[in-house]
């Protein structure tokens, strides 16, 4: 499963890739182009996928952020933290599991 969005110049902006299974979404990976971040197209981005995955059956979906990209993006958008893994992939980082219910 995936989607991109263009800016209004015509060029891609933004993507986003992952998967469905069952009940289960997960999203393998996000992009949003830094010129264009803050703008809302990662949150269209992200609600296109969250509505397809609905569309599909899916409950939840799964993301991963590190903490060094972004976990709050997710946490705005509803996600929850449910587990942290600390030390990856640096010492000084973590890699953050969110899970958001449909």
């Amino acid at each position: 499963m995936g989607a991109e969005l263009e800016h209004a110049s015509g060029e891609l902006a933004a993507g986003v890739s992952g998967w469905t299974w069952g009940v289960a979404a997960g999203i393998g990976m996000t992009w949003v182009r830094e010129d264009v971040r803050g703008t809302g197209l990662g949150e269209r981005l992200l609600a296109d996928f969250e509505s397809e995955a609905r569309s599909r059956g899916c409950s939840h979906v799964f993301v991963t952020s590190f903490t060094f990209q972004a976990p709050g993006f997710y946490e705005k958008q509803g996600y929850r933290e449910i587990f942290r893994w600390e030390g990856v992939p640096t010492a000084d980082a973590a890699d953050v599991h969110f899970r958001k219910e449909l």
